[in-house]
């Protein structure tokens, strides 16, 4: 496993051998993360204090590509080391604010011109979306992440996403490759996990200036007793079709954590979000099909271990 630093006048530097690495795969918000440690020396410490990108490598396969938000160095009984740890591309735009702005007829590809392509971020996918003949208005304090997410799930009805190679993803989720998780697998731990805190029984959307109000109700929710209404006050000028949408999308927000499956496997990037693993766990009668939500792969002097969090599909 190698880390590459990239340094802010455009040098590439292999770090030495890693000690240690931790890396979150998520594809959206919170943004994928890493923290890496290696052996240090003094003549380290300039580059160091220039570091401004990561890579990680495993061979010539790229694992992940990010932006560099600390380092450490440190000296203790076992001898010195270094950490270096960021997140990955969606950091860019979430660390930058759009200026207040209103589109007539935008389309995603002029939303990724104005507020993605500007941070050296390519697009490897991107939908054919349009606000249509209706205006999408940015406000102020938005970050540019909040312009392009807000478009495509209001216009397109997905998330964008971004890979480990940094490339945005603007398009409906993209699916990785199928898998099989068994009681023969090399499991370490398998946790379920079922939250009902917060699931929405019912979403009132109201237009606030024609006073003109949709309800969406989640009939599966109330059939098992569940209670809760949120309201949500929409511009003006809203379609009944876009207020339709508004309610059922934030229903399907609210149930998208409802159920979880946690499990920690022997091995390292093993499976990545966007992946679909099937689970056959008799002892704990787990069966299913479930998307990966996001990959977590741990390295330390005891072993490397990955933890997956799972979603129903």
């Amino acid at each position: 496993m190698t880390g590459c630093i990239t340094t802010c006048d455009h040098n590439s530097v292999n770090l030495p051998a890693l000690l240690t690495w931790d890396v979150t795969y998520t594809a959206a918000v919170p943004c994928d993360s890493f923290t890496v440690t290696c052996l240090y020396t003094a003549a380290m410490e300039p580059m160091l204090k220039r570091a401004v990108g990561f890579t990680l490598l495993d061979g010539e396969n790229v694992l992940l590509r990010g932006t560099v938000d600390e380092y450490e160095i440190r000296q203790t009984e076992e001898g010195l080391s270094a950490l270096v740890a960021g997140r990955g591309y969606a950091a860019r735009l979430l660390d930058n604010e759009s200026r207040a702005v209103t589109y007539q007829g935008a389309t995603l590809e002029e939303i990724v011109k104005n507020h993605v392509t500007p941070y050296g971020i390519t697009c490897d996918k991107m939908a054919d979306v349009s606000s249509g003949a209706e205006m999408y208005t940015v406000a102020a304090g938005s970050s540019q992440w909040k312009v392009l997410a807000g478009f495509c799930r209001t216009c397109g009805g997905f998330t964008p996403s971004f890979d480990r190679y940094g490339r945005l993803w603007a398009a409906p989720e993209k699916v990785g490759k199928t898998f099989e998780i068994s009681d023969e697998s090399n499991i370490m731990s398998v946790v379920k996990r079922e939250d009902h805190y917060g699931v929405l029984s019912e979403m009132l959307v109201i237009d606030k200036t024609r006073g003109q109000t949709y309800s969406v109700r989640n009939e599966e929710w109330i059939a098992r007793g569940g209670q809760c209404r949120r309201v949500l006050y929409t511009p003006g000028q809203s379609t009944w079709a876009k207020m339709r949408y508004t309610g059922e999308y934030q229903i399907a927000q609210s149930k998208a954590d409802e159920i979880g499956v946690e499990v920690t496997l022997a091995g390292g990037f093993l499976a990545f979000p966007g992946d679909v693993a099937t689970l056959k766990l008799k002892r704990t009668g787990l069966t299913g099909t479930y998307r990966v939500a996001e990959a977590q792969t741990r390295a330390d002097a005891s072993g490397e271990f990955i933890t997956l969090t799972l979603r129903e599909q």
